[in-house]
């Protein structure tokens, strides 16, 4: 059995409630990634903050990325697998949500953070073919 452990990114890492978006975005540039994992002070996961989340919510809207917080960006409810999982139930966790990003959680710490480009090196043209099917035709947007 293939697991969320086996096909994710390891060496996912948080960024801070209080942390700036300006930080946030030099860490994506640092760790090379478009998302990084939210956390509050107890470690929870509180969302996920994109590359586009900065540009779109905060510097397109003429606010100042060094003065936004990535906690006042974290909307909705996260969403997140267990590294033990099926990866069949990893494709449902991001069919059902339209979510193209999912933390990998084991014992409560993050432990990897599985991405498209994650599914694309470890299924099969047809898991990828039917995965992006649902996500990408239901949302009629990009995340």
């Amino acid at each position: 059995m293939t697991t969320a452990e086996d096909i994710m990114h390891r060496g996912a890492q948080w960024i801070p409630v209080h942390e700036t978006l300006d930080r946030a975005a030099q860490l994506m540039r640092e760790l090379n990634v478009g998302a990084l994992p939210i956390g509050d002070s107890d470690d929870r996961l509180c969302g996920i903050l994109t590359d586009r989340d900065i540009v779109v919510g905060c510097v397109a809207l003429g606010h100042d990325p060094a003065k936004v917080t990535a906690g006042e960006m974290a909307r909705g409810t996260p969403r997140w697998i267990d590294a033990g999982a099926d990866v069949g139930e990893v494709l449902h966790e991001m069919q059902e949500h339209q979510i193209r990003r999912l933390p990998v959680i084991d014992g409560k710490r993050l432990v990897g953070m599985i991405s498209e480009a994650d599914l694309a090196r470890h299924l099969t043209d047809d898991q990828i073919a039917g995965w992006a099917e649902r996500v990408y035709a239901r949302s009629g947007t990009t995340r």
